[in-house]
């Protein structure tokens, strides 16, 4: 057990570059004018063919929206960039792989001091327009595995894109057969960093806790630097029922203390 308050600790302060903002800004920017460039040219309906004569139980279909809707995502940045006219400065798209924080990792063309790009790892959030309580206080990430990402990197940039859906099941004139269609018709995307406050809550069960927006579609912006989210992911950490000892037991864990002489 220590005896030391958090304010004691010689902590490893992460300090963004000056352009991050800039470049935040830009990337959330750009992966709505993408989103919604797929929506004008009518290319955000998902068609779930069956051999199922009645079809499927469409409250049942949102159970299973989260890869279809990821999948859809990551078609769309590939389209653009494959797109001789891609105009957004996309220069690269991969998915994330399994157990990965991002579900689509893009690159982006930007010239900056010490790069000439820009790297934004998105989580892809499905909410569904049909549920009423769809988006409410889902899991982001883990506490530490974030606040570690920050740490190692504070550059990092997280991206929560929420795509908002509707499912609804039309017949096959061909087949006879009922088609299940998922039709994308909102969306946000915004950096994990800048939510509100009062927005997100840490929810201490599973493993180092989880990260937790209250409702992940409509949330208010907050400038700050990657040191105070910092601050305000432990906080909200030993507020909870983990303690003082529980973050400490992190902080150790994942160095984000410097070690004493």
């Amino acid at each position: 057990m220590t005896t030391k308050n958090y304010e004691d600790f010689r902590f490893k302060i992460p300090v963004e570059s000056e352009d991050y903002q800039e470049c935040s800004d830009f990337v959330a920017d750009a992966i709505e004018s993408i989103v919604q460039h797929a929506m004008d040219a009518d290319r955000n309906k998902i068609i779930i063919n069956t051999n199922l004569r009645l079809g499927i139980p469409m409250e049942n279909v949102n159970k299973i929206a989260g890869p279809f809707i990821e999948a859809w995502v990551c078609e769309v940045f590939t389209d653009t960039l494959e797109d001789e006219n891609n105009v957004y400065q996309l220069i690269n798209v991969e998915a994330g792989e399994r157990l990965n924080m991002a579900d689509v990792i893009l690159q982006f063309k930007r010239q900056r001091k010490r790069q000439s790009f820009v790297t934004a790892n998105v989580d892809v959030k499905a909410t569904s327009k049909d549920i009423k309580n769809s988006g409410k206080s889902p899991n982001i990430t883990s506490f530490a595995r974030i606040r570690t990402a920050y740490v190692k990197d504070p550059d990092f940039l997280f991206v929560i894109l929420s795509i908002k859906h509707k499912v609804y099941s039309t017949r096959d004139t061909k087949t006879k057969m009922m088609m299940g269609i998922m039709e994308i018709v909102d969306f946000n995307a915004y950096d994990l960093k800048y939510i509100s406050t009062s927005d997100f809550s840490y929810n201490p069960a599973l493993g180092s806790g989880q990260i937790q927006i209250r409702d992940i579609h409509y949330v208010s912006k907050e400038i700050r630097t990657t040191w105070e989210f910092c601050q305000l992911l432990d906080k909200k950490c030993i507020a909870s029922k983990k303690g003082f000892e529980g973050w400490y037991g992190y902080a150790l864990q994942n160095q984000w203390i410097k070690e004493t002489d």
